[in-house]
């Protein structure tokens, strides 16, 4: 009997052990995600673009660099807020460096345009990259010069200190690839259908290949 015990003991505390590393490597894998913020424009078009890439772990579209708290999309696009419309990728930086995705951001924008993007207009659809300390600043001033260097173009695209990020409403989030059926001027349409003919329209894949020809790397795939 007292044999039985000790072993029903041992099997507790060994369940217990692998129990613990679990929640532990859990929390470990959790710690070792960052976050970057970036505005290209469109939010929809950002998100669609750097879910694809590996590494990415969530890209949520939002609002951020303004001065009203917990904006809606309408106080956005309407102006005078100062934000912009931002996404905030999740990474894992084991799989894709913070550097390696401001390589591709840039290649995925027009970073010349200073007026918005493609055929968005306005300062909430201007291109930014923003940054949380010192060191994130240099590897975001690199790309840039990398990217200038690159396309032989001034660079408008600025580093901005990081601000408070507002997610957007949850019908903007997963955009690009909703089921969800709406009302367009083209009839009836799924979301993720009305998004894809916003994005040719819009012109964003041409004007990109058009700067970037060969490197940009989501032009076409969106």
């Amino acid at each position: 009997m007292l044999s039985n015990v000790r072993k029903l003991k041992a099997a507790l505390l060994a369940g217990l052990i692998i129990v613990g590393l679990c929640v532990h490597g859990g929390r470990a894998h959790a710690a070792e995600t960052e976050t970057l913020i970036v505005a290209g424009g469109c939010f929809w078009c950002v998100e669609s673009d750097f879910e694809q890439v590996r590494g990415v772990i969530a890209a949520e579209s939002g609002f951020t660099g303004g001065t009203v708290k917990n904006p809606s999309y309408k106080q956005v696009t309407s102006g005078g807020t100062g934000h912009y419309e931002a996404v905030r990728l999740t990474f894992d930086p084991a799989q894709v460096t913070r550097a390696q995705l401001l390589h591709l951001f840039l290649r995925s924008v027009d970073p010349t345009d200073a007026g918005g993007q493609f055929c968005d207009r306005g300062d909430n659809y201007r291109t930014a990259i923003f940054v949380s300390d010192p060191a994130e600043k240099q590897i975001a001033e690199g790309a840039i010069a990398e990217a200038k260097s690159a396309l032989g173009q001034t660079i408008v695209t600025p580093v901005l200190n990081a601000q408070p990020f507002y997610a957007a409403e949850s019908y903007h989030q997963d955009y690009y690839k909703s089921s969800e059926i709406i009302l367009t001027r083209f009839g009836p349409r799924t979301k993720a259908s009305a998004y894809k003919l916003y994005r040719d329209a819009c012109g964003r894949d041409t004007r990109v290949k058009e700067l970037w020809g060969k490197d940009a790397p989501f032009a076409g795939h969106s």
